[in-house]
């Protein structure tokens, strides 16, 4: 088992991949930097082969095929996953596994945010979706996260182990966090540097498509981890738009002692009974969640025990 993994994971970063692991080499002598390609074309294997980084292959497309690989592969006591695009500062690189080693931390997450991303980063959208992402999910889950989908975070053999990873594109670093937040892990917000990528380097991120994906991927997220919640508002949404269409019917039927337009009668009686079923539904999909909350408990015992027969 080794005690610091570096996880690079690569798609044509020929341009930077070689100065990444030069730049964590040097923050941490003592780490295996790992370099997984996701189907390169540009000769990325083989210069962070040069370069002296573990290479392995990833032949399905996309980041969370990727990391799925990675964490199933590598046993370390501290996981740092940091993009090829040499856009994250190394020099924090130590004190991110120190929170990790030494003060149990489950996920110290790479805070661009806070740091010189915005000045840095030419593609405003991009910088309104991750205020948009981070605003939304804070909100919704009540946490203080300060960077939800930074590409540099590290990780304990605890919560890599026992993170099932679902999601097969970008939107894995959302599904990472939310995990970590419904799972009550100890999360660390640390400031780190950030720059803008090399010139002729492109971003694989598409902001519209990509945005939308982990928009969907907060919402499934959202219903999963706390459907009664959700299940709630919906109900609440249901009951409003009825109560809105039956008034005018109610105030009809006061004043005259007459009901003309049963049509709205009988779907403002479909939407109350929708109403009903969509709370009574959350109240049983929340006490399924409980369950599965104290059974993954447990299965975070197994993973203590794993992790002590690997330590022997």
């Amino acid at each position: 088992m080794d005690n610091i993994a570096i996880l690079i994971p690569c798609f044509n970063e020929v341009l930077s991949v070689r100065k990444v692991i030069h730049d964590w080499k040097q923050a941490l002598p003592e780490a295996a930097i790992y370099v997984y390609d996701n189907n390169s074309t540009d000769g990325t294997a083989e210069a962070a082969s040069e370069a002296g980084a573990i290479v392995r292959h990833e032949h399905r497309q996309g980041k969370g095929n990727v990391i799925r690989s990675m964490f199933r592969d590598i046993d370390a006591e501290c996981y740092i996953m940091v993009d090829g695009d040499d856009t994250y500062s190394a020099s924090s690189g130590s004190e991110m596994a120190e929170l990790i080693l030494n003060n149990n931390a489950d996920m110290v997450i790479g805070d661009r945010l806070s740091s010189t991303y915005f000045q840095e980063n030419k593609r405003p959208f991009h910088n309104f979706g991750n205020s948009a992402v981070r605003a939304l999910i804070n909100f919704i889950f009540g946490s203080n996260v300060r960077d939800i989908m930074t590409g540099c975070r590290a990780m304990s053999y605890r919560f890599v182990k026992s993170f099932p990873v679902v999601s097969q594109g970008f939107e894995i670093e959302t599904e990472m966090t939310i995990h970590a937040i419904d799972k009550n892990m100890l999360l660390v917000n640390k400031v780190i540097g950030y720059s803008d990528r090399h010139e002729g380097s492109v971003s694989k991120l598409n902001t519209f498509s990509d945005g939308l994906k982990v928009i969907k991927t907060i919402l499934h997220l959202f219903c999963d981890y706390r459907p009664l919640q959700f299940f709630s508002i919906l109900s609440a949404m249901l009951l409003l738009l009825s109560g809105g269409f039956f008034l005018p019917v109610l105030g009809q039927y006061l004043e005259t002692g007459l009901v003309e337009r049963f049509p709205t009668l009988i779907v403002c009686g479909f939407g109350v009974v929708m109403s009903v079923i969509s709370l009574f539904s959350g109240v049983i999909l929340q006490n399924i969640k409980n369950n599965e909350r104290r059974e993954f408990e447990f299965r975070l015992k197994q993973v203590n025990e794993w992790h002590k027969a690997e330590c022997r």
